[in-house]
């Protein structure tokens, strides 16, 4: 689904804009970096494994994706953030990020969080948006918490990251906390 205009990313060394088919090499970068892929359970060997994503990010609606590009000042891909898993019948998403290493650290990842969580609830009617993390990611655990995510408890051997079922920790902020 295409997403004009995306909101503001609440953070002045990054911008949010649609996340485009023609970003796939950039995105493939970036989520090759090391220390991105290990903490999701995506299985991507190559930039063609991302093709189903951008399908589903042209579809018309109703959709079970949005996905935002996080650019850098100079319009270098550096991240991205979007829901998937969306229930519209239900009020709820799930809200997935990555941010390259050299980006981490600043502020970045929370104030992206939750712009794009507040505009989740605003433009969708969203009652609910929930992200599962990996049990071994902290970093991602300390941001959903700074963005006003509760913990709601682990997922066990959920998914399968390189091979093997992991667990997942469950973090939820509902439209009603505010």
């Amino acid at each position: 689904m295409s997403v004009h205009p995306p909101p503001s990313s609440g953070h002045a060394e990054v911008r949010l804009r649609p996340l485009l088919r023609n970003d796939a090499d950039a995105w493939f970068g970036c989520l090759s970096r090391p220390g991105l892929l290990e903490h999701t359970s995506w299985q991507l060997a190559s930039v063609a494994d991302l093709a189903p994503i951008f399908d589903a990010l042209e579809a018309p609606a109703p959709t079970t994706q949005i996905r935002l590009a996080i650019v850098d000042a100079a319009g270098a891909l550096v991240g991205s953030i979007g829901f998937h898993s969306i229930h519209a019948q239900h009020g709820s998403a799930e809200i997935a990020y990555e941010l390259v290493p050299e980006y981490q650290g600043r502020g970045i990842a929370s104030a992206v969080c939750r712009q794009v969580c507040a505009w989740g609830f605003s433009s969708f009617g969203w009652q609910r948006i929930q992200a599962c993390v990996l049990d071994t990611n902290a970093a991602s655990a300390a941001v959903l918490r700074r963005c006003g995510f509760d913990y709601e408890g682990r997922l066990r051997r959920l998914r399968r990251v390189a091979g093997q079922s992991r667990d997942f920790d469950v973090y939820a902020r509902l439209a009603a906390d505010g």
